[in-house]
C-alpha cells in the first residue's frame, strides 16, 4: 500500500494531515465522527488545528525537547486497474 508522509510541526498540520487521510478513504467527517463515537464539531475542530490543552501542550514539549513528528497517511491502491 502507498503511503505519503508528512512533517507536523504543528496542531494546524496535523489537522491536515488527518483530513487528508480522512478524504481518501472517502469518509465525511459525519462519518469519522460516527465511527469513533464523537461529536463532528471535535473531528472540525482537530481538522482544522484549534487550539486545544492537550494539542498545545503536546507542541510546546515536542518544540521543547527537540522532536519531531510525521505522520503517514495510507493511500489505499485503486482496485479498478
Amino acid at each position: 500500500m502507498p503511503s505519503v508522509r508528512g512533517d507536523v510541526p504543528t496542531p494546524e498540520a496535523l489537522g491536515r494531515m488527518l483530513q487528508q487521510g480522512r478524504l481518501v478513504r472517502g469518509m465525511s467527517q459525519r462519518d469519522l465522527a460516527q465511527e469513533l463515537g464523537i461529536g463532528q464539531k471535535w473531528v472540525w475542530e482537530m481538522e482544522s488545528g484549534k487550539p486545544g490543552i492537550l494539542t498545545d501542550r503536546l507542541f510546546r514539549m515536542l518544540r521543547a525537547t527537540g522532536v519531531r513528528l510525521y505522520a503517514e497517511i495510507d493511500v489505499p491502491e485503486d482496485d479498478h486497474g
